[in-house]
């Protein structure tokens, strides 16, 4: 336990700086959004006791990811950034702002290294996936609350499709990773 404690410190830092970086790069509101899943899964890390083999999380974590990739290619094809800038009044940053290239490098970049940093049992790949799960199964859940700030009717906002499938894929990596005996199904 001594071993987790001391990633605490740690987990919050990052937490803290994917936070800082999605303020940086789009202004409150977005980082506000952002919150949900880099704080939510910092919250279920500390809350959740549990060190189940990556073989439990595997399948719903390569899944979820591959959803996440065609869920940012939604995103570009149907301008989600624009649509967030009209919201927000904040500008869409160019892709190539350091904002941006460390948020990537940062997020993303932290959760291709899940699966080695569980497989070695390390606290701060369990918690790099708690955050990529609450991250793909909360706060993509925005994109249904979105369009309520919009002056039109309620409609499609872009990335909302491909959440359908994202977000119950990483409930169920939540799940299995909650499970402190491994996987039941």
């Amino acid at each position: 336990m001594n071993y987790r404690r001391s990633s605490v410190p740690a987990a919050f830092l990052f937490t803290v700086a994917i936070l800082a970086l999605g303020y940086a790069a789009f202004g409150i509101w977005t980082a506000l959004v952002f919150t949900s899943g880099f704080m939510g899964g910092f919250l279920l890390w500390m809350l959740v006791h549990t060190t189940v083999p990556f073989e439990a999380i595997r399948v719903p974590f390569w899944i979820a990811f591959a959803l996440f990739l065609l869920h940012r290619v939604e995103e570009k094809v149907y301008g989600f950034f624009d649509r967030l800038a009209s919201i927000t009044g904040t500008p869409v940053p160019e892709i190539d702002s350091v904002p941006v290239i460390l948020l990537i490098l940062l997020s993303v970049g932290a959760w291709l290294a899940v699966p080695a940093l569980v497989k070695r049992g390390y606290a701060f790949g369990y918690y790099l996936a708690w955050t990529f799960f609450a991250a793909m199964g909360i706060t993509e859940l925005a994109h249904f609350a979105l369009p309520l700030f919009e002056d039109q009717p309620y409609d499609y906002f872009p990335g909302m499709a491909s959440v359908v499938v994202l977000a119950p894929c990483a409930w169920w990596g939540m799940y299995r990773l909650s499970r402190s005996n491994g996987p039941t199904f």
